[in-house]
């Protein structure tokens, strides 16, 4: 029996993220050279897409291209790059009639046109859809992206648009690749890696980890569901103790 049905929709993540790892492992393990594994990894998007679908997420964040990964061999980041356009170009028009909205964080300046080109084209397409957003970490890194907010607020003070002292939280937030969207309360790492890798480090500062040994393409959408049961098993705390969360019950 599917866990589908043990998951309460009102206690949801309203915003999942995931950092889709063991493409190139479970390629190995076939035999095959690492773009193999990522074609079958697109698969695995569409299972997690249709499960936080059927979960009532809100935004789905996946980790599809680091800024590190342009050190990777030449041969696998013209692939993944070719990929990423042909899969983007394959799917838009179905995500467009499922009501996804498709969206992207990062420098995505820093692509090849063809890649800017379909990304555009998708976003104009589904802007208008109500339904979950998915969200494609694109030529992303935290640290890239920390240091950008840090910039534009420190021209602020400067020209005297603001004081230092205005500077919070909020104004931080504002400025992150991510503005308007909710951060993610549940992070999930696949490939039995335990590390964040440089994704979404101010927006996790509360999420709740799943790691789990599943290789990225062999992902499903009950392993999405064993996550957000591992999540609405857990007392989200944000520093206060069980007795005062009790209390404001």
């Amino acid at each position: 029996m599917s866990l589908l049905h043990k998951i309460n929709r009102d206690t949801a993540p309203r915003h999942i993220a995931i950092i889709m790892d063991g493409n190139g492992r479970w390629a190995q393990q076939q035999g095959e050279d690492r773009l193999f594994g990522h074609n079958f990894g697109v698969e695995a998007v569409r299972e997690t897409l249709k499960a936080a679908q059927e979960i009532g997420v809100e935004y789905l964040t996946l980790y599809a291209f680091s800024t590190e990964n342009w050190n990777r061999p030449k041969e696998e980041v013209d692939g993944l790059m070719d990929l990423l356009v042909r899969t983007i170009s394959g799917e838009v028009e179905e995500l467009h009639e499922s009501n996804v909205i498709i969206s992207s964080i990062g420098d995505t300046e820093g692509l090849p046109t063809s890649c800017k080109e379909e990304l555009e084209a998708a976003f104009e397409r589904t802007k208008n859809n109500t339904g979950i957003n998915l969200i494609l970490a694109l030529n992303y890194s935290a640290k890239w992206e920390l240091i950008r907010a840090t910039k534009q607020i420190a021209r602020l003070v400067k020209s005297g648009e603001i004081e230092l002292d205005q500077v919070d939280d909020d104004m931080m937030a504002s400025m992150l690749s991510t503005r308007g969207i909710p951060d993610p309360e549940l992070l999930i790492r696949t490939s039995g890696e335990n590390r964040v890798s440089n994704f979404l480090l101010w927006q996790i500062a509360y999420a709740e980890f799943h790691f789990t040994e599943v290789l990225w393409p062999d992902f499903k959408r009950e392993h999405l569901y064993k996550a957000v049961l591992d999540y609405q098993s857990r007392e989200r705390r944000f520093g206060l103790v069980s007795a005062q969360l009790e209390k404001n019950t």
